[in-house]
């Protein structure tokens, strides 16, 4: 950069395109700093954010926030930008390396910086003119195959209602992924071992479908391309979705997802939340908290709401912070976060509280079990009328996207 020469830490963003431009700094029109304290930068989201860009090369500055990254760099691309760099927000949990992706291939550099980096570039445009070098060297494969894993209880017939559980197999480029997301995995394995050998898979009223799922980083590839699969007639025949990403996060929240939507801004398709209250009761059964948290469309039970189909699930906690009641509540750390190695080289075995994962693990087998063998189950008058409600839900929520697309 200069007038001032500096090294800012990058990360490339999934789907950018290489290339290597020298240009001027341009900050869209509305980024928020000093950060606000809860999520709500716009920058980038309308085409009117963006200055037209200048004759000469130019990277235009984001501020992540809002809209999905691709709604921001399309704006930039039609604006005339030759590069974009875009900053992590600054809330609590949005301040490190911005690392994302496009879902869809473009055809310029798309960087991410962490907030104190692109408050400094922000800045420094503030004085004058600013020129930054944004260098990347891509490669993509749109050919490229991954796999889902389904395993069927035995016995399973046409008529039946399925319960599928799912988690997702794939991990970030940048780690291991033993948290995000051994942990579901292991867990999804270990019950279909249990009821196997306890014998229940024999008692079912309700089969089990174990999904693991491939390409959910890349933005829930696997678990749309599942749901896209199936006939409306296959689709009719879930009768709810269980997923189970992150169990293990160190500092961790017993979190439930919000299937009614009392304490968030939307519900799951009916069915949501009876899923809800099996998992809350069985933590109040066990004097354990939970925490509601909202189907932000964060994991692999997007594509199943967005069809209508129940889902629920457990949440251990990412890169947001601890707050100072979730600490009171839960033990561990405020002020840091749920999980300090999210999409990290350091997601290691060494990165797992197994305190978390047998709480949650339990519960989750719990869930699977009462699911799959209660009579009544997940609507109220005991049967699958409340179905009907699925025609009016499917499609109603906002686009679900994946880990790193949005916000």
């Amino acid at each position: 950069m200069t007038p001032t020469a500096v090294d800012f830490a990058t990360a490339t963003f999934d789907y950018s395109g290489s290339g290597d431009v020298t240009g001027i700094v341009v900050p869209t029109n509305d980024v928020v700093i000093p950060a606000a304290a809860e999520p709500s930068s716009t920058s980038g989201c309308e085409a009117s954010d963006f200055a037209a860009a200048p004759s000469d090369p130019a990277i235009a500055l984001i501020q992540r926030g809002t809209c999905d990254f691709s709604v921001k760099v399309a704006n930039a691309v039609a604006a005339g930008y030759d590069a974009v760099a875009i900053f992590n927000e600054g809330n609590p949990g949005r301040t490190d390396l911005l690392v994302g992706t496009l879902a869809d291939p473009v055809d310029i550099p798309v960087v991410g910086l962490s907030y104190e980096d692109g408050v400094a570039l922000f800045d420094a445009t503030e004085s004058g003119p600013v020129t930054a070098r944004a260098f990347t060297s891509t490669e993509v494969n749109l050919n490229a195959k991954t796999s889902n894993i389904i395993a069927d209880s035995p016995n399973l017939k046409k008529s039946d209602e399925v319960i599928v559980v799912g988690a997702h197999l794939d991990s970030v480029f940048e780690g291991p992924a033993i948290n995000d997301n051994g942990t579901g995995t292991a867990t999804i394995l270990e019950i279909a071992e249990e009821m196997s050998a306890l014998k229940y898979t024999k008692k079912l009223k309700r089969p089990v479908r174990y999904v693991f799922f491939g390409a959910e980083e890349a933005g829930l590839l696997g678990s749309q391309h599942y749901v896209d699969s199936l006939s409306s007639a296959k689709l009719d025949k879930i009768y709810a979705n269980l997923n189970f990403d992150m169990l293990g996060s160190p500092n961790y929240v017993r979190f439930v997802y919000d299937g009614d939507g009392s304490d968030t801004p939307d519900a799951g398709p009916a069915g949501s939340d009876g899923i809800e209250k099996v998992f809350t009761k069985y933590f109040l059964a066990h004097k354990l908290a939970s925490s509601p948290t909202a189907f932000d469309g964060r994991s692999d039970y997007g594509p199943f709401i967005a069809a209508g189909i129940p889902a629920g699930g457990l949440f251990s906690g990412a890169e947001e912070l601890k707050t100072p009641e979730e600490a009171a509540t839960y033990g561990g750390t405020a002020g840091e976060p749920l999980d300090a190695c999210y999409h990290q080289a350091c997601d290691t075995t060494n990165n797992v509280s197994a305190k978390a994962l047998f709480e949650l693990g339990d519960a989750a087998a719990h869930a699977t079990l009462a699911l799959a063998m209660s009579k009544k189950g997940i609507y109220p008058d005991a049967s699958k009328a409340a179905q009907s409600a699925k025609a009016s839900t499917a499609g109603s929520s906002s686009d679900w996207r994946g880990n790193a697309l949005v916000r």
